[in-house]
């Protein structure tokens, strides 16, 4: 992942006027409709969810695969599943 990427994340949560929170993990489990657990970098598990461009493009997601999460600042134990790593 590029430095590139985080920063139009970030400019963009900035410019909408959210306040996300956006940490890297691994796939744990997949669960039904589109659901995943995650392991967060910092140890910590998240039910996330697929974001819309993902799921429109159909990216598919594998337990094992490195994911870019972002994360309400209200409940960090729910996430959404922004980009795919290789």
């Amino acid at each position: 992942m590029t430095k590139n990427f985080y920063s139009d994340i970030l400019f963009n949560c900035l410019l909408m006027g959210k306040s996300a929170i956006i940490k890297t993990g691994q796939v744990i489990e997949a669960l039904p409709s589109t659901n995943f657990k995650v392991k967060l970098d910092s140890g910590e598990e998240v039910l996330c969810h697929l974001a819309g461009k993902l799921r429109m493009f159909r990216i598919k997601i594998l337990p094992g695969d490195r994911v870019t999460v972002e994360m309400s600042q209200y409940d960090q134990k729910r996430g959404r599943i922004v980009y795919r790593g290789k």
